[in-house]
Formats: C-alpha cells, sequence, structure tokens
C-alpha cells in the first residue's frame, strides 16, 4: 500500500485531521505534514533482507504442524475443520437453548 497516497487521500479528500491520521498510520505529527507538504510520488525505505527468529526452529515447526494439526495445507475448507466447526456451533445452540 502506497502510504504517501493514503495520507494525502485521508486529509484532502476525507478531510481527516492530521492527528487522526497520526492514530491510525503510527506516524508522528511532524512526518505527516512532511508527506502532505512534500512534490515527491512515495518515499522508499530500504529494508534489510534479515532471518526470521523462527528460522532455526522451522522444520521442527512444521513437523509438529504436519502430524499434529488437522487444517494444515487445506485452509479452512477442509472436511474435518468445517465438521468441528459446525459440532461445536449445534453444541453452543443446545446449550443456549
Amino acid at each position: 500500500m502506497e502510504l504517501l497516497s493514503v495520507i494525502r487521500r485521508w486529509h484532502c479528500r476525507d478531510h481527516l485531521p492530521i492527528r487522526e491520521i497520526e492514530r491510525r498510520t503510527g506516524l508522528s505529527r511532524n512526518t505527516i505534514r512532511k508527506y502532505l507538504r512534500a512534490q515527491s510520488i512515495e518515499p522508499r525505505f530500504q529494508v534489510p533482507e534479515r532471518p526470521s527468529r523462527l528460522d532455526p526452529f522451522a522444520d521442527r515447526l512444521r513437523g509438529w504442524l504436519t502430524h499434529h494439526c488437522h487444517i494444515l495445507e487445506t485452509g479452512n475448507d477442509s472436511y474435518r475443520f468445517r465438521a468441528s466447526t459446525a459440532a461445536s456451533k449445534n453444541r453452543k445452540d443446545r446449550s443456549s437453548s
């Protein structure tokens, strides 16, 4: 998402105050003012490529998920997930009645 264009749209078209934009983005008011005054298109930030803290444990976690999780690789469309969701809804309905 292009942050600068979103900030400009909120300020110019949606008439949001700078404090509300500050709350939504987490940027300081001075930074938002700088972006609104700037003639540039979009600031470019250099984010270095770095490994995740979980990388040393990735194989072990993947193994646990493969053997112990009935939702892996199928997402929310798996039969077991739909059946367990329906069963929990039925239990809730029976307990509330």
